[in-house]
Protein backbone atom coordinates (compact mmCIF):
# COMPACT_ATOMS: atom_id res chain seq x y z
CA UNK A 1 0.00 0.00 0.00
CA UNK A 2 1.16 3.54 -0.64
CA UNK A 3 -0.04 6.89 0.57
CA UNK A 4 0.70 10.36 -0.71
CA UNK A 5 1.77 13.25 1.45
CA UNK A 6 -1.17 15.64 1.11
CA UNK A 7 -0.37 19.21 0.19
CA UNK A 8 -1.11 20.72 3.59
CA UNK A 9 -1.15 17.77 5.96
CA UNK A 10 1.02 14.98 7.29
CA UNK A 11 0.96 11.56 5.68
CA UNK A 12 1.55 8.02 6.65
CA UNK A 13 4.39 6.25 4.96
CA UNK A 14 3.48 2.88 3.56
CA UNK A 15 4.28 -0.09 5.73
CA UNK A 16 3.34 -1.71 8.97
CA UNK A 17 4.76 0.88 11.36
CA UNK A 18 2.11 3.08 12.93
CA UNK A 19 2.15 6.77 12.23
CA UNK A 20 4.19 8.70 14.71
CA UNK A 21 3.41 12.17 15.97
CA UNK A 22 5.40 14.91 14.33
CA UNK A 23 7.98 15.28 17.07
CA UNK A 24 7.05 12.44 19.42
CA UNK A 25 9.88 10.19 18.27
CA UNK A 26 12.70 12.72 18.09
CA UNK A 27 14.31 14.70 20.84
CA UNK A 28 14.13 18.47 20.38
CA UNK A 29 17.84 18.44 19.45
CA UNK A 30 17.33 15.72 16.81
CA UNK A 31 14.26 17.50 15.45
CA UNK A 32 16.23 20.73 15.04
CA UNK A 33 19.18 18.87 13.48
CA UNK A 34 16.86 17.08 11.02
CA UNK A 35 15.27 20.37 9.90
CA UNK A 36 18.68 22.03 9.55
CA UNK A 37 20.01 19.10 7.50
CA UNK A 38 16.97 19.53 5.24
CA UNK A 39 17.86 23.19 4.70
CA UNK A 40 15.18 24.76 6.90
CA UNK A 41 15.59 27.79 9.15
CA UNK A 42 13.66 28.37 12.37
CA UNK A 43 11.75 31.66 12.09
CA UNK A 44 9.75 32.31 15.21
CA UNK A 45 8.11 28.96 15.89
CA UNK A 46 8.09 27.79 12.25
CA UNK A 47 10.65 25.81 10.30
CA UNK A 48 10.80 27.44 6.85
CA UNK A 49 12.61 26.89 3.60
CA UNK A 50 10.07 28.71 1.43
CA UNK A 51 9.48 32.45 1.91
CA UNK A 52 5.78 32.44 1.09
CA UNK A 53 4.01 35.45 2.64
CA UNK A 54 0.48 34.11 2.00
CA UNK A 55 -1.86 32.73 4.67
CA UNK A 56 -2.15 29.48 2.66
CA UNK A 57 1.49 28.62 3.41
CA UNK A 58 2.15 25.58 5.63
CA UNK A 59 5.60 25.57 7.25
CA UNK A 60 7.90 22.58 7.44
CA UNK A 61 6.71 19.66 9.50
CA UNK A 62 7.89 16.19 10.35
CA UNK A 63 5.38 14.11 8.44
CA UNK A 64 6.85 10.78 9.49
CA UNK A 65 9.79 9.47 11.44
CA UNK A 66 10.87 5.83 11.20
CA UNK A 67 13.64 3.56 10.00
CA UNK A 68 12.99 3.24 6.26
CA UNK A 69 16.07 1.24 5.24
CA UNK A 70 16.37 -1.16 8.18
CA UNK A 71 19.71 0.12 9.47
CA UNK A 72 18.43 0.79 12.99
CA UNK A 73 18.49 4.60 12.82
CA UNK A 74 15.55 6.84 11.93
CA UNK A 75 14.76 8.73 8.78
CA UNK A 76 12.51 11.78 8.79
CA UNK A 77 10.23 12.92 6.00
CA UNK A 78 9.83 16.69 6.17
CA UNK A 79 7.12 18.40 4.14
CA UNK A 80 6.27 22.01 3.36
CA UNK A 81 3.29 23.37 1.41
CA UNK A 82 3.04 26.45 -0.81
CA UNK A 83 1.79 27.00 -4.33
CA UNK A 84 3.78 30.28 -4.25
CA UNK A 85 7.04 28.33 -3.92
CA UNK A 86 6.20 24.91 -5.36
CA UNK A 87 3.84 25.65 -8.23
CA UNK A 88 0.97 23.37 -9.21
CA UNK A 89 2.01 20.54 -6.90
CA UNK A 90 1.87 22.94 -3.97
CA UNK A 91 4.18 20.74 -1.94
CA UNK A 92 7.79 19.80 -1.36
CA UNK A 93 9.51 17.06 0.60
CA UNK A 94 12.93 16.35 2.03
CA UNK A 95 14.06 12.99 3.34
CA UNK A 96 16.83 13.10 5.95
CA UNK A 97 18.56 10.28 7.80
CA UNK A 98 20.26 10.15 11.17
CA UNK A 99 23.83 8.93 10.76
CA UNK A 100 25.75 6.57 13.03
CA UNK A 101 27.70 9.61 14.26
CA UNK A 102 24.46 11.21 15.49
CA UNK A 103 24.38 13.92 12.81
CA UNK A 104 21.62 14.18 10.20
CA UNK A 105 22.09 14.04 6.42
CA UNK A 106 19.83 14.99 3.53
CA UNK A 107 19.12 11.93 1.38
CA UNK A 108 16.79 13.44 -1.24
CA UNK A 109 14.14 16.06 -1.74
CA UNK A 110 12.10 17.81 -4.34
CA UNK A 111 8.81 19.30 -5.40
CA UNK A 112 5.76 17.10 -5.17
CA UNK A 113 4.03 14.69 -2.85
CA UNK A 114 6.11 11.64 -2.04
CA UNK A 115 4.82 8.10 -1.58
CA UNK A 116 7.08 5.43 -0.13
CA UNK A 117 6.68 2.21 -2.11
CA UNK A 118 7.32 -1.39 -1.03
CA UNK A 119 9.92 -1.99 -3.78
CA UNK A 120 13.49 -1.45 -2.62
CA UNK A 121 16.72 -0.20 -4.12
CA UNK A 122 20.29 -0.70 -2.90
CA UNK A 123 20.89 -1.11 0.83
CA UNK A 124 17.17 -1.54 1.56
CA UNK A 125 16.08 2.00 0.67
CA UNK A 126 12.48 2.07 -0.58
CA UNK A 127 11.47 3.40 -3.98
CA UNK A 128 9.81 6.83 -3.90
CA UNK A 129 6.96 7.91 -6.15
CA UNK A 130 6.82 11.68 -6.56
CA UNK A 131 3.25 12.78 -7.23
CA UNK A 132 1.90 16.04 -8.48
CA UNK A 133 -0.40 17.26 -11.21
CA UNK A 134 -1.05 14.75 -13.96
CA UNK A 135 -1.38 11.00 -14.21
CA UNK A 136 2.12 9.62 -14.76
CA UNK A 137 4.56 10.00 -11.90
CA UNK A 138 8.31 9.43 -11.62
CA UNK A 139 9.54 6.69 -9.33
CA UNK A 140 13.02 7.13 -7.95
CA UNK A 141 15.26 4.33 -6.67
CA UNK A 142 18.31 4.52 -4.41
CA UNK A 143 21.47 3.45 -6.27
CA UNK A 144 23.80 3.55 -3.27
CA UNK A 145 24.65 7.23 -3.67
CA UNK A 146 21.47 9.02 -4.70
CA UNK A 147 17.82 8.60 -5.64
CA UNK A 148 17.59 8.48 -9.45
CA UNK A 149 14.73 8.05 -11.91
CA UNK A 150 13.83 4.36 -12.23
CA UNK A 151 10.46 4.39 -13.99
CA UNK A 152 7.11 6.19 -14.33
CA UNK A 153 3.82 4.83 -13.04
CA UNK A 154 0.23 5.67 -12.27
CA UNK A 155 -1.70 3.66 -9.70
CA UNK A 156 1.04 1.02 -9.80
CA UNK A 157 1.00 0.59 -13.58
CA UNK A 158 3.76 1.61 -15.97
CA UNK A 159 3.08 4.75 -17.99
CA UNK A 160 4.85 7.21 -20.24
CA UNK A 161 4.85 10.89 -19.31
CA UNK A 162 3.12 13.19 -21.77
CA UNK A 163 0.91 10.47 -23.24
Amino acid sequence: MKTLVPIAAAALLAGSAPALGASSSLTPADEAAAFKAAGFTLKGKQWRKCEDPSPAYSPGELSEVRDLNGDGVPEALITESSSFCFGHSGAAYTLVSKQATGSWKKITGGTGMVAVLPAKGKDGWPDLEVGGPGFCFPVERWNGKAYVLNRHQYEGRACRPGR
